[in-house]
C-alpha cells in the first residue's frame, strides 16, 4: 500500500518511509500525515515477509512498532540490522511502552530513536526529518580523512585501516561529528545538541549507549580507548591518534 503524495514538488525524488505498525488506525493516521509533506509511504503489518518487503522497496526510513503480530519488533530490528540492504537505514520505534529499560535495549540492538505512543503528528514529522536531513547534507566533502579512519559520505561506509567498519546510521553520525571536531571534549547535552538534534526523548544515558557501541567497532580494547576517550565528569573526546 503505497501513498504518492504530490506535495513533494522538488526535482528530487520523495523520500520513502515504511510504516511497520499492525494497529491499522494509526498506520492510516501516520500514512495521511507523512504524505501530506511529501513523503512516499510502505505500510507493512509485521507479518512473517516484513523484512523481505523491507529489503525490496529499499526505503531511507522505517518506523518500526514494538508489539507486532508475528514478529517482536526488536527481533526485526536485529535482522534489519544485519541486512546488506538495509543495516545503516534509520529505524524509529513506535511503543506504547516508555519504561526506560525498553528504550536502551531498542538502542542496544541499533534503534536510532524511540517516540513513545501517543504522540502528536508534528512531533513524527520533526522526528522524520531530523533523521533524513543528514542524508541531504551533500555540501560537505564526499571523502574524510583522520588518522587511520577514513568516512566516505557519499556511500554512508567507515573504514579504519583499509577495514570497514559496520556501524549504524546514528553511529555512523556520532563518529563523523567526532571525526571533524577532532581533539575537542564535548558533554554528553553537547552531543545529544549536534548529533541528535532536538529529540525531545533522547536522553544523555543515549549517548554513552552509542559511544560503547562504537567503542566495540573502532576500539582494539573498547574498555581502554585509544581513540574515543571519556573525559571525567564531562564527556566525551576523540584523540588524533595515527
Amino acid at each position: 500500500m503505497d501513498h504518492h503524495a504530490g506535495a513533494a514538488c522538488s526535482t528530487q525524488m520523495p523520500k520513502r518511509i515504511a510504516i511497520v505498525e499492525d494497529e491499522s488506525e494509526l498506520a492510516s493516521l501516520i500514512e495521511y500525515n507523512l504524505g501530506r509533506h511529501g513523503y512516499d509511504t510502505q505500510v507493512l503489518g509485521g507479518s512473517q515477509g516484513t523484512l523481505r518487503a523491507l529489503e525490496q522497496s529499499k526505503p531511507d526510513l522505517i518506523l518500526l512498532d514494538v508489539m507486532l503480530p508475528d514478529v517482536d519488533g526488536f527481533e526485526l530490528c536485529r535482522q534489519i540490522r544485519q541486512s546488506q540492504v538495509l543495516g545503516r537505514t534509520p529505524v524509529l520505534f513506535l511503543t506504547a511502552r516508555s519504561d526506560e529499560v525498553d528504550r536502551v535495549l531498542g538502542l542496544e540492538i541499533g534503534g536510532d530513536d524511540y517516540m513513545t505512543k501517543p504522540f502528536s503528528p508534528r512531533e513524527l514529522i520533526a522526528r522524520v526529518k531530523a533523521h533524513l536531513r543528514r542524508e541531504d547534507m551533500d555540501a560537505e566533502p564526499p571523502t574524510l580523512n583522520l588518522g587511520p579512519f577514513r568516512l566516505d559520505r557519499t556511500g554512508h561506509r567507515v573504514f579504519l585501516r583499509d577495514r570497514e567498519i559496520e556501524l549504524t546510521s546514528t553511529e555512523f553520525n556520532l563518529l563523523e561529528f567526532f571525526l571533524t571536531h577532532p581533539g575537542r571534549a564535548y558533554s554528553r547535552d553537547q552531543l545529544l545538541e549536534s548529533v541528535w538534534g532536538h529529540q525531545r526523548y533522547v536522553t544523555p544515558r543515549t549517548v554513552d549507549v552509542h559511544v560503547r557501541r562504537l567503542r566495540e567497532q573502532i576500539e582494539e580494547q573498547p574498555d581502554s580507548p585509544k581513540y574515543l576517550t571519556t573525559v571525567r565528569g564531562f564527556g566525551y573526546r576523540f584523540e588524533e591518534a595515527t
